[in-house]
């Protein structure tokens, strides 16, 4: 017997009846005549060839067939009401897994909050962080194993979008009795008078990058390159060598006790975005989550929190 051949109105009007027994009473339920409930049942019945119900003047009891077929057609209604609410919560953007990579620093500090006041609201959302180099970032949004990206921009790809959040001054980090923690700001001329430790290749090349036009004999190099911000942090608060960075790495500085203070001669910028496949759809859990970083990262409280003041 194939499903066509009876409907799910047929289904609700008769489980309806069986749970209380009356037509009239289904009818009220369901805001229809009990005539058309009655209808209903005949056509369920015509399509199933059994009775369902025992019907009397008096009184309507359920059949044997129709005590058999019973819990059937409410686990038919069961499923259809949690096929319902599932779909609604994909229209409304509040179920589904997202995947989310991002650099150590904004993976630790800027995100859980975010994925913390999303989800309070939407708790069938799910928000899995990975964390991702700055390098790999638009490598795991174009292989598909990451939904969304966060973090410093890159060169453009043709396979993912990309979308400025807010923008971070490079700044320095010292231990507080460093001789630079006594400036309000410092020049890079400043930086190049001292050992200057760097986190990770990213942060090596855009260190190079910026003293590119300077004369070879002034350009700025580091004496050590490490892998981890967190590392280069400690090297620093010992007083061992200076670092710079973005300035929304600041949570994790003060931590270690560092001075912030901002480099001049030039300023120099980082823009953090956000990445998107340019060929895959995103769910719709995906697509409102981005929406929602959008917005969040361009408040005015974040876009300070990222700008350095004169003290750390």
């Amino acid at each position: 017997m194939s499903s066509h051949r009876y409907t799910l109105r047929q289904l609700e009007a008769f489980v309806t009846a069986a749970e209380l027994l009356s037509f009239t009473s289904a009818a009220d339920r369901l805001a229809l005549s009990p005539s058309a409930v009655s209808q209903l049942v005949v056509e369920l019945e015509s399509s199933l060839g059994f009775k369902l119900f025992v019907r009397s003047t008096r009184k309507v009891s359920l059949s044997a067939e129709g005590k058999e077929f019973y819990g059937s057609a409410q686990t038919v209604l069961k499923h259809l009401h949690l096929a319902e609410v599932a779909a609604t919560d994909l229209r409304n953007r509040a179920s589904g897994l997202i995947r989310i990579a991002a650099p150590m620093v904004i993976a630790s500090t800027i995100l859980p909050p975010l994925i913390r006041d999303y989800t309070l609201e939407r708790p069938k959302i799910v928000v899995r962080i990975r964390d991702a180099a700055v390098e790999q970032l638009t490598d795991v949004v174009a292989s598909g194993e990451a939904d969304l990206a966060i973090g410093p921009d890159r060169p453009g790809s043709d396979a993912v979008n990309h979308t400025p959040l807010f923008s971070s001054p490079w700044v320095l980090w010292c231990a507080p009795h460093h001789p630079l923690a006594t400036q309000a700001q410092v020049h890079w001329a400043d930086v190049r008078a001292h050992p200057l430790v760097t986190a990770g290749r990213d942060h090596e090349i855009s260190v190079a990058q910026m003293g590119v036009a300077l004369p070879e004999a002034e350009r700025i190099r580091p004496r050590e390159v490490v892998d981890h911000i967190s590392t280069a942090f400690g090297i620093a608060a010992a007083g061992l060598a200076v670092t710079v960075s973005p300035a929304y790495v600041q949570t994790w500085a003060k931590r270690q006790g560092l001075v912030m203070r901002r480099i001049v001669d030039p300023e120099v910028v980082r823009q953090v975005c956000l990445y998107q496949s340019a060929h895959r759809i995103s769910s719709p859990a995906t697509t409102g989550f981005a929406e929602y970083l959008i917005a969040g990262l361009k408040r005015p409280q974040r876009k300070r929190a990222s700008s350095p003041g004169a003290k750390a």
